[in-house]
């Protein structure tokens, strides 16, 4: 029987679930947490943005950064995810796996997955599911789960 993992995760949280049966229910293996999330930019940085000249004339303006810290914190957490994904599948923890992500964090844990790891993924839903329950998130997913998954992850 093939192992299968199902990661629910936004910019602040993911979850890491398996299921031991193919309609059966989730179970909760492990939960990373990033609270910089949910922090205002202002709270993250401390200092001024720095200052440059004009490329004509005199004058002087307010650097700002391209990516704000904020994005560049989700950007981290989306690696450590990604990372934690690239441990398990080369610890043989999981045969297949199921992305259900918030949108634009989806975007970045994708970016961050490597050709293998991105192998395993047979599923991805762009909802935000963090805050349900696993019987909730399970509902949100196909019934049979190693159908659909684990017979393309062998």
């Amino acid at each position: 029987m093939a192992r299968v993992w199902v990661l629910v995760a936004d910019s602040t949280v993911a979850r890491i679930f398996s299921a031991a049966s193919p309609i059966g229910p989730l179970e909760e293996l492990e939960t990373m947490s990033h609270p910089e999330g949910r922090l205002r930019e202002q709270d993250l940085v401390t200092d001024h943005s720095g200052r440059t000249f004009d490329s004509a004339g005199h004058g002087r303006h307010g650097k700002e950064p391209q990516i704000s810290h904020k994005t560049q914190g989700v950007i981290r957490f989306a690696g450590d995810v990604a990372s934690r994904l690239e441990s398990g599948r080369n610890q043989g923890e999981y045969d297949a796996v199921a992305l259900v992500a918030e949108p634009s964090f989806l975007g970045m844990l994708r970016d961050k997955l490597s050709t293998h790891t991105r192998s395993r993924v047979q599923l991805e839903i762009g909802k935000n599911l963090t805050r349900l329950e696993a019987r909730d998130i399970r509902k949100h997913l196909p019934e049979r789960l190693y159908s659909t998954l684990a017979t393309n992850a062998r």
